[in-house]
């Protein structure tokens, strides 16, 4: 699962919502992915390739994951990932 709230992220919950996520950070029910050598060299590709739209730093490390961990779906409010694309894949699904 990867959340998402882009730059209106307020409108949706703002720090009780993000108290929140950090609460299923603690409890072991969502995990910080780190990323490796290769998911970087695909974040700059990525952002290279999405330049028009333009990809961020942030989504960019959202797909390179999804991608390595082979997770096909996001959960985010961010409409940019409606354009965005899995390798090989397809469409990434969005779950609003």
């Amino acid at each position: 699962m990867a959340l998402h709230g882009g730059s209106d992220a307020s409108s949706y919950g703002g720090w009780p919502t993000q108290r929140e996520l950090w609460g299923y950070l603690e409890d072991g029910l969502v995990e910080v992915h780190l990323s490796s050598d290769a998911e970087r060299h695909r974040m700059f590709v990525l952002m290279e390739q999405y330049k028009d739209t333009p990809m961020d730093l942030a989504d960019a490390s959202i797909v390179a994951a999804e991608e390595a961990l082979n997770l096909p779906r996001v959960f985010t409010f961010d409409t940019d990932f409606y354009v965005y694309q899995i390798r090989d894949k397809g469409p990434i699904q969005v779950i609003p």
